[in-house]
């Protein structure tokens, strides 16, 4: 009986450990989409991740935040410097 348990415990965990790296494109798409406003397809971040692993998730990652500054124009350091003096 004690081995039985034992046994389903481990398959529990098996289980667990399976969902969590299923589910780790998941997570980065919705951090990024909270964090950023970037929108991305777990299967994009799987795929990248498959072909050019950690380097190529950041690579992409930092590509979208460029091309996303770029959307928003160039910034004024007197208006950035202006606004944090006021807010204090």
């Amino acid at each position: 009986m004690f081995v039985w348990l034992l046994l389903a415990f481990a398959l529990v965990l098996l289980a667990l450990l399976v969902a969590s790296f299923r589910s780790r494109a998941i997570v980065f798409c919705q951090y990024l989409r909270t964090m950023t406003g970037i929108e991305l397809q777990p299967s994009l971040v799987r795929r990248v991740y498959r072909e050019s692993g950690k380097e190529g998730v950041r690579e992409l990652f930092l590509d979208l935040i460029i091309q996303e500054d770029l959307k928003e124009g160039p910034m004024n350091p007197e208006e950035e410097i202006a606004g944090r003096e006021a807010a204090i």
